[in-house]
């Protein structure tokens, strides 16, 4: 039987590169323009996205009408994420060698589930462990394993907490499951992220069962208010809360949680790379005592999206807790990267890891947060100036903003959001609306800054 004819109009797309030439003409347009653009996407670009409700097609396609749709419609409903005066959420831009290195893994489509389907993937992987544990000063034999988001490593972290502490008290939660298994205390802060939450329902460890601990009027847990901890209990801190960016007490918990045998987690999503700054370092004194710890890439440190990571000081628990077995799996001496996370199935997410540490090293890192810190501390004086409320200790790269009453604080958002200038995002604190401003690009500067203020000072209505 003779190939069909979307068989050889594949073939030809990959031989001659056409498609690849006109995507990557796209990209670089669409990298010339977008610190110019508007922010969020115009109101007649997202209208146009019902350009792409159609009936599935019958035949296939050419090539160049697929990007170009993708280009012409798509295109101008992103958001500008990428550029200088995206503040909405912590995402983080894209460092241009890791981008480029990313471009390269998708052509090479590896899959880095075992070293045998990957050995490239898997050098990668082993060499980044290798690297973080250097750049966030964790434990010589802490294990890393690469996952789309800190969500995912959160669950990830917790699992092999799960894991470890049931088999301390002589059960084995793989073979027996939670049926029946001894209580496990889970101790959090009311302040801490939604993906806890989330990790500890999806893991069967029960939202009502949870202790919450009240943090303190940044959004750190208070150390003094925490029970009285022993081995079956899995402690929560947090490095960087997601509106204030504050820090836990991470020295003094974690001394108390080793010796009482309890595990402790950090959720370090966007703040763990303060470790990287010499100046920043001291917000996250003591946490290499932590036991496991979840990092995104993609957020303060610039790598493209789809980059988390869990690292682990007990290698044999995060193993155990995602444990993989078949007698089709091909298991080496070499590291295989389908044991440290959930799917076996994934991008090789390494690759782009690795360019991003290669190209920046130690000091680029450190010079990279310092930047997203001294532009949000900017943000909070330029504000103030302009009798802005600073809500927050400005310590890392969130600032909260409120207005002089709660009406205005909305007014001042939705108007912010619709202007094009920047775009920011909303939170409730302490019951009241705010502004939160989280700075994580390293495409912002200085005149972006003073461009977003003098936007927020538009943006405010005149006082009744």
């Amino acid at each position: 039987m003779k190939d069909s004819s979307i068989h050889e109009q594949m073939r030809q797309e990959w031989r001659d590169k056409t498609l690849f030439e006109q995507a990557s003409r796209y990209a670089f347009s669409y990298m010339d323009g977008v610190c110019d653009r508007s922010v969020y996407p115009e109101p007649a670009a997202i209208a146009n996205l019902d350009r792409f409700d159609e009936p599935l097609p019958v035949h296939a396609q050419p090539g160049e009408a697929v990007l170009a749709l993708l280009n012409d419609h798509g295109g101008p409903a992103t958001v500008a994420q990428t550029g200088g005066r995206y503040f909405g959420f912590v995402n983080g831009g894209v460092i241009p060698a890791a981008l480029a290195a990313r471009w390269l893994a998708d052509a090479w489509d590896q899959s880095p589930a075992l070293y045998v389907s990957s050995p490239i993937a898997a050098k990668l992987e082993q060499v980044c462990e290798r690297w973080l544990r250097q750049l966030l000063d964790l434990p010589d034999d802490t294990a890393a394993g690469y996952v789309s988001g800190s969500s995912t490593a959160t669950l990830c972290g917790l699992a092999a907490a799960r894991h470890e502490v049931l088999n301390r008290l002589g059960w084995d939660v793989n073979a027996n499951g939670l049926f029946g298994a001894p209580p496990i205390r889970v101790i959090v802060s009311d302040q801490a992220h939604s993906s806890v939450f989330k990790a500890l329902a999806l893991l069967g460890l029960g939202k009502d069962r949870i202790e919450k601990v009240p943090a303190d009027d940044q959004g750190r847990i208070r150390g003094a208010k925490i029970p009285s901890l022993d081995e079956r209990c899995i402690l929560m801190l947090q490095a960087g809360n997601v509106n204030t960016g504050a820090f836990d007490a991470f020295e003094e918990i974690c001394d108390r949680a080793a010796g009482s045998g309890a595990w402790v987690h950090a959720d370090g999503a966007f703040g763990l790379w303060a470790k990287a700054s010499n100046s920043r370092k001291y917000l996250l004194a003591g946490a290499e005592k932590a036991d496991s710890w979840s990092v995104d890439g993609h957020k303060t440190l610039n790598t493209p999206y789809d980059c988390g990571i869990v690292l682990c000081r007990h290698r044999d628990a995060l193993v155990a807790a995602m444990q993989a077995s078949g007698d089709y799996i091909q298991t080496s001496n070499d590291r295989d990267g389908m044991m440290y996370v959930p799917e076996m199935s994934r991008r090789a997410r390494a690759v782009d890891l690795w360019a991003t540490l290669k190209y920046l090293g130690r000091d680029g890192v450190g010079a990279l947060i310092d930047g997203l810190c001294d532009r949000a501390a900017q943000f909070a004086e330029r504000l103030a100036v302009h009798q802005f409320q600073i809500l927050n200790e400005v310590v890392f790269n969130q600032v909260l903003v409120a207005c002089a009453t709660p009406a205005q604080t909305r007014e001042t958002l939705s108007a912010i959001q619709a202007c094009g200038t920047c775009w920011c995002g909303g939170t409730m604190w302490k019951g009241e609306p705010a502004i939160r401003i989280s700075v994580s690009s390293w495409q912002t500067t200085e005149e972006d800054v003073e461009r977003s203020v003098d936007a927020f000072v538009r943006a405010r209505p005149s006082p009744d």
